[in-house]
């Protein structure tokens, strides 16, 4: 008796997501049968573990197939035929594989992106506890990104996200680290090693929004600040020659809300405050000083405060404090001056409080 079968053939490439991601995450093919195995998989598929391992190789081989394109995400989405996939899957396989961890980058943002430094990635990978096949994976897609956007005008997250097809937030991440590097910010001294990638990621973003062109909607490049407004800043030392007017008003205002021991400390101390502050500020046209930020606001602002314990509200009432009656005095009358002490004290408070780990 003779049966009617219907036969489909199709050579749709299938992604199993738990298998690709212990591929991106740099495991061998026997190391993801055994993590698969000590998940149950056997019992779950009723497989042998043979037949679950031969699978497993057969997947990893085609993720390395597919490896090239995805270096090139508008290749693997739009423009390639060797592999048929549906554009969710292919979405997945982009977002998966540029994925990163906040300590491997971390460990990456301040070293130039050299084959030198890919070398040292053993160093990386011990001290975070990620694979080194996976920091391999995340510095080469850092230094990818950059090359690709650090020449192109506009908005940094829009270029990214247009090149590489990422989603918003980790367009965001990577724009974070494009800028960093572009400006070449001192990040490896040790002074600096309790700062983590989202505290960078947090000043990386005010700084973006609020000292590069950006700012004053003229086109722009998000990893060029604006040089007018850093000039300007260098002004601000007129608020040094007035320190004990300020100082009074500063002192008036945050009375009600300080300890008396706290407020003799900044009574004492609060010249040497200001003078850090609006030094670091006159000095950033400097590109040398520029360069320095981070470690000047740990050095001159932070390790200060600390030995002095105050805690995260004193410091947030003291810069809310010191920039509201900078504002309020006669000298910073003039517009100019006023707008970039003002534009100034909105980046280095945001920085300054995220930064501030008492």
């Amino acid at each position: 008796m003779l049966s009617d079968v219907d036969v489909f053939i199709s050579n749709y490439t299938l992604v199993d997501p738990e298998v690709y991601q212990l591929w991106v995450d740099g495991y061998s093919s026997s190391d993801a049968v055994s993590l698969l195995n000590q998940r149950g998989i056997c019992q779950q598929t009723n497989a042998p573990i043979e037949l679950v391992a031969s699978d497993i190789l057969d997947h990893y081989r085609t993720y390395s197939l597919l490896e090239r394109l995805i270096h090139t995400p508008m290749k693997l989405a739009s423009e390639q035929l060797a592999f048929q996939i549906e554009p969710q899957t292919s979405q997945m396989l982009i977002e998966m594989y540029y994925e990163f961890d906040d300590c491997v980058i971390r460990e990456i943002l301040g070293k130039k992106l050299t084959s030198k430094s890919r070398k040292d990635l053993d160093e990386v990978a011990e001290k975070t506890g990620i694979t080194l096949k996976s920091c391999r994976r995340q510095y080469d897609n850092v230094k990818r990104v950059f090359k690709s956007v650090e020449d192109l005008s506009g908005s940094l997250v829009t270029n990214i996200k247009q090149h590489f097809l990422l989603p918003d937030d980790l367009a965001k991440r990577y724009a974070a680290v494009v800028f960093i590097a572009c400006l070449r910010f001192e990040m490896s001294k040790r002074k600096l090693q309790f700062l983590t990638f989202p505290d960078l990621y947090h000043c990386a973003n005010i700084m973006m929004s609020s000292w590069t062109y950006r700012y004053t909607g003229s086109e722009y490049f998000d990893t060029d600040l604006d040089r007018e407004f850093l000039v300007e800043l260098s002004e601000c030392r007129v608020l040094l020659e007035n320190d004990k007017h300020h100082k009074y008003l500063v002192c008036i205002k945050l009375k009600p809300t300080l300890l008396e021991k706290m407020f003799q400390e900044l009574d004492s101390n609060f010249r040497n405050y200001s003078r850090a502050l609006l030094g670091i500020g006159c000095n950033l046209h400097r590109s040398r000083e520029l360069r320095f930020f981070f470690l000047e606001l740990v050095e001159r602002c932070i390790e200060p405060w600390r030995q002095v314990n105050w805690s995260h509200t004193d410091l947030k009432n003291f810069l809310n404090a010191y920039t509201q009656c900078a504002l309020d005095m006669d000298v910073l009358r003039e517009g100019t001056l006023r707008d970039a002490f003002e534009r100034y004290m909105k980046v280095v408070t945001s920085c300054l409080l995220r930064m501030y780990h008492p």
